[in-house]
């Protein structure tokens, strides 16, 4: 099973367009010219599985259409897609923030899926996908350290209920450095599929490891990469999966 995760910053772009003419105006512009050449970049690596970060569902940025749907149509995936606020929160009523969430596709059929939502952070989103063979949590934790280690915790609560061998991926936003991490791994019992610690953002001079593919022991993991490509702030994650003989 091949994995990818990318987080495609709502397919605004990157680089110095995104800044001009003025800083973060990139925020606001269409979205269909880069999202074409991130469906195009998803196709040449053929993933089985996406773990989608920052993806669009509908706001006037790409037309009212959702991206993670748009995605799934070029690539022939089933599809899940979220906004990763509860809905009780502020951002929930704000234009273009409240069409902002997190998505997965699979080219194998999602028996089931779940959302579940952290207590802390205003990012509070976890997809729960259930594939034949496994189990996928995708999230984008806070940026406050101290609602990253609540998340992790209640992550950790949530993940521990499966039956499955597990995967976790997304963007833990861990700018304390992987240190934050490890005792989530000592708890749940996961691995690190980025065995180097290879950093993913910026994308264009990769210096932090914030994006994360954590997987059970059952799982192996090989070819694990960082593609060189900038259409996002972050660079995506690629590794293959198979299940060990003792599985």
């Amino acid at each position: 099973m091949r994995f990818l995760l990318y987080n495609i910053r709502y397919a605004t772009g990157y680089g110095a367009s995104y800044h001009f003419p003025l800083p973060f105006t990139g925020f606001f512009k269409r979205t269909g010219g880069t999202l074409g050449r991130i469906v195009s970049f998803m196709r040449s690596v053929e993933p089985d599985v996406i773990a989608l970060i920052e993806v669009d569902s509908g706001s006037y940025r790409c037309q009212k259409s959702c991206q993670a749907e748009a995605i799934a149509k070029e690539l022939d995936h089933f599809h899940v897609v979220e906004t990763k606020y509860r809905n009780e929160s502020m951002a929930n009523k704000v234009p273009v923030l409240n069409k902002q969430g997190n998505g997965f596709l699979s080219k194998e059929p999602i028996i089931s899926h779940r959302f579940h939502y952290f207590d802390e952070g205003v990012k509070r989103l976890v997809i729960e996908v259930e594939l034949e063979k496994v189990s996928i949590f995708i999230v984008h934790l806070s940026l406050k350290f101290k609602h990253r280690q609540q998340q992790l915790e209640h992550l950790h609560r949530i993940v521990s209920h499966g039956t499955k061998p597990v995967i976790v991926a997304g963007d833990f936003n861990t700018f304390g450095g992987n240190r934050e991490v490890q005792l989530f791994l000592a708890a749940s019992g996961l691995m690190d599929a980025n065995l180097t610690g290879l950093p993913s953002h910026p994308s264009h001079a990769p210096k932090r490891n914030l994006d994360f593919i954590l997987h059970s022991p059952e799982l192996i993991a090989s070819n694990f990469s960082i593609p060189n490509i900038c259409l996002s702030d972050h660079a995506p994650l690629l590794c293959d999966f198979h299940f060990s003989t003792n599985c």
